[in-house]
């Protein structure tokens, strides 16, 4: 028997004084010997068509000529409760349609998030109304971090943990699971019915945002039925450096999916009328198809990627932007307003860097290294989501009038879709004081309680104020005066 540590005195200290059972003995010293992870089994069903996809996915309560869209940022307990307020605000409001009143909450088709937002999202998939019992003593008023730092420094914790199988970021999806998701898989996901969830994480090796959905999952000819939906929340909140990757099998080219097809040949060097934007999304996902020089995806923190989950909503919209069969699949064919709110829990922290003639240290760099880029990021992802909302009105726009001029009488236009971008953000606050708290509020997993009540006042405050929001409760046919109030230049 070898190992690094079969010699070493802290090693000995530890068996010697019985902080260690014989088998974690043995563990630690024959590391290689101790993979414990449990790889995700590859793709053996031959029907396709059944699994974790929006287009089959149950949604009884939505309305057929709505798209409702929400977009959960990263930035752990404060991105997880300010979009739980907005959760909340949702619930609390009616909108009258021709059958009646409903929830707007119910309208929701999809949530895309990314790291603490996916905390939220993945709760809410699993438990319906169920969360607003269950999140908050169970993750919002906990101190997470402390509990993770404490099972790192439990010695009884360590032979796993130095397992080569086995890491920080597992160790956090174990944890997940007892507080809140109680071993439930994506086949749990897909049974529940109402809004689809996409939780994003980040493939390290090529930067490419990846989305916990069938799918993705496709691409690696793997299921994803039976993986946990802590292990994906995990992965989309580990940070590089103080959290491990979460690592998924890659078994590409064992099973027969159209969408690898579809991939490939939009990645194809000879592709034509693909987007520059859309062509770049097909190569990363094209890259997956290489299975003997990608047998293995390591997942870290979906905001390396994409801190707002916005990207998963792009993807979409440049796919089906051009594809009418895209459109047909997924019933958008009917749709004629499409909402999106983004959550943004962005952080402005007055570091007082600026008023001192010394700069900050070498930890301090490598934070403000990590975070400046993924806030700098997010502005331009939501430019990027306006600009292509407004590409998508102009094709709109050309495509009516070029069917409406046809001499041959052909099918009659169609309606323009009406497009709503919301954005919830802390720069929208008024307050100068109640800005700077929330700007100041920690990038942790632990915040005080009243941080946490204000975080989820704010977010349906946020929400309520945003004239968008108001004007697409208007077109769902809310009376006016039920409708947010309309302040001038708030999103």
């Amino acid at each position: 028997m070898s190992g690094p540590f079969r010699n070493s005195t802290p090693f000995r200290s530890l068996v010697s004084l019985g902080f260690l059972p014989s088998a974690l003995a043995l563990c630690l010293v024959g590391t290689v010997g101790c993979v414990l992870r449990s790889p995700n089994p590859p793709l053996e069903r031959t029907d396709l068509s059944q699994g974790y996809y929006f287009h089959t996915h149950v949604r009884p309560s939505n309305s057929a000529d709505t798209l409702f869209l929400l977009c959960f940022s990263g930035g752990g307990t404060r991105a997880a409760a300010l979009s739980y307020g907005v959760l909340e605000e949702l619930r609390k409001t009616t909108v009258q349609r021709a059958d009646g009143p409903h929830r707007l909450l119910d309208e929701v088709d999809a949530i895309s998030s990314v790291s603490g937002g996916s905390i939220t999202a993945a709760a809410y998939a699993l438990y319906g109304d169920d969360l607003f019992d269950r999140l908050e003593p169970a993750f919002l008023r906990r101190d997470i971090q402390r509990e993770l730092l404490g099972r790192t420094l439990n010695p009884f914790r360590w032979g796993r943990l130095l397992s080569k199988g086995y890491g920080r970021s597992d160790m956090a999806a174990d944890l997940y699971d007892e507080i809140l998701f109680h071993g439930a898989t994506f086949a749990d996901l897909s049974r529940q019915p109402g809004a689809y969830v996409v939780i994003n994480a980040t493939d390290i090796a090529s930067g490419a945002r990846f989305s916990f959905t069938q799918y993705q999952f496709d691409l690696l000819c793997t299921d994803l039925a039976p993986v946990r939906v802590s292990q994906a929340v995990a992965a989309s909140s580990a940070v590089p450096g103080l959290l491990s990757p979460i690592t998924i099998n890659n078994y590409a080219g064992r099973c027969d999916s159209d969408l690898a097809v579809a991939i490939a040949a939009a990645a194809a060097p000879d592709a034509r009328d693909v987007a520059s934007r859309a062509r770049y999304h097909f190569l990363e996902m094209a890259s997956y198809l290489d299975a003997t020089n990608h047998p293995y995806v390591h997942l870290v923190d979906g905001g390396v990627s994409d801190n707002l989950g916005i990207r998963a909503v792009l993807d979409g919209i440049y796919a089906v932007e051009t594809s009418a069969p895209a459109r047909k699949r997924f019933n958008l064919e009917s749709v004629r307003r499409i909402a999106i709110v983004v959550v943004n829990a962005h952080s402005q922290p007055d570091t007082g860097w600026a008023r001192s003639e010394h700069g900050p240290g070498t930890l301090a760099l490598a934070v403000a290294g990590a975070t400046i880029p993924m806030d700098r990021y997010s502005y331009e992802t939501i430019e990027l989501l306006k600009e292509q909302i407004e590409r998508w009105k102009e094709r709109q726009h050309r495509d009516r009038t070029q069917r409406g001029a046809s001499p041959n009488g052909g099918a009659a236009p169609s309606a323009e879709v009406e497009f709503y971008p919301v954005v919830v953000s802390f720069a929208d606050l008024k307050d100068p004081e109640e800005r700077h708290f929330f700007l100041n509020q920690p990038t942790s997993f632990a915040l005080p309680g009243n941080a946490v009540d204000r975080l989820r006042e704010v977010g349906g405050q946020l929400l309520r104020e945003s004239r968008t929001f108001g004007d697409f409760l208007r077109d769902l046919g809310t009376p006016a005066s039920a409708a947010p109030a309309s302040p001038p230049g708030r999103q």
